[in-house]
């Protein structure tokens, strides 16, 4: 008979678990596999330490990795992109054009920090950019319209430093729910409709200029004058 040294319980030979309080009668090392006792700290055949609590056969449990949470919040999203900038890398120097995006991507990094928004992700010649996540104020609207504003007048300048008048900027700006992952930093912060809607209202603003959605413009309109943009 077997002797359980946790309960004290007799078990037949060759029995692996106790039949009375079902603990393991060895322990398998980690290590090189030996069975132990399960109340000895080391490995008899290779001196590594044993897991307490580790039962012969048994692997130790992968670790479980929570997906990322999301919930729905009240943002804005910017999209703005170059206007004539093919047209312009083609009658240039490669090392002139790289030079004229690294400036337009600095350009637009730091407007969007200084009106406290967070850029999500560069796609070629384009930027999006997001308030209210992962902190909202109650201005994040305004902020960037007014960064978008910034944005295309930089725009419009570095073109005109550069001997390129055709080298403009549009944006668009909406405001909305969105799906947010918190914790999420740069590309993957927001998606949804919202996100989608603000790329399309971008795509159809004239070069120069900003557009905003309806909820942007209401939010806004004490602060920043607006006009009707013409029906396309």
């Amino acid at each position: 008979m077997t002797l359980c040294p946790s309960c004290g319980a007799s078990n037949r030979e060759g029995r692996k678990f106790c039949a009375e309080c079902g603990n393991a009668f060895s322990a398998a090392c980690q290590a090189c596999g030996a069975a132990n006792q399960p109340e000895e700290r080391f490995c008899g055949e290779c001196g590594a330490p044993l897991s307490p609590g580790a039962m012969a056969g048994m692997a130790p449990a992968a670790p479980v990795h929570e997906a990322p949470s999301a919930e729905r919040r009240l943002v804005s999203v910017l999209f703005a992109d170059l206007v004539g900038f093919t047209t312009l890398s083609e009658s240039r120097d490669s090392e002139e054009v790289r030079e004229l995006l690294s400036r337009y991507f600095d350009t637009c990094s730091r407007l969007i920090g200084l009106y406290g928004g967070t850029v999500e992700k560069f796609i070629g010649d384009a930027v999006m950019a997001v308030w209210g996540t992962p902190t909202a104020t109650e201005d994040d609207a305004e902020r960037a319209v007014r960064a978008a504003l910034d944005l295309v007048t930089a725009v419009s300048a570095l073109g005109d430093e550069l001997g390129a008048p055709e080298l403009r900027a549009r944006a668009g700006v909406l405001t909305g729910e969105a799906a947010v992952t918190l914790g999420a930093e740069g590309q993957g912060m927001v998606a949804g409709d919202l996100v989608n809607t603000a790329s399309r209202v971008q795509s159809v603003a004239d070069p120069g200029t900003v557009l905003v959605g309806e909820s942007t413009r209401r939010t806004t309109e004490q602060t920043v004058v607006y006009e009707e943009a013409p029906s396309s």
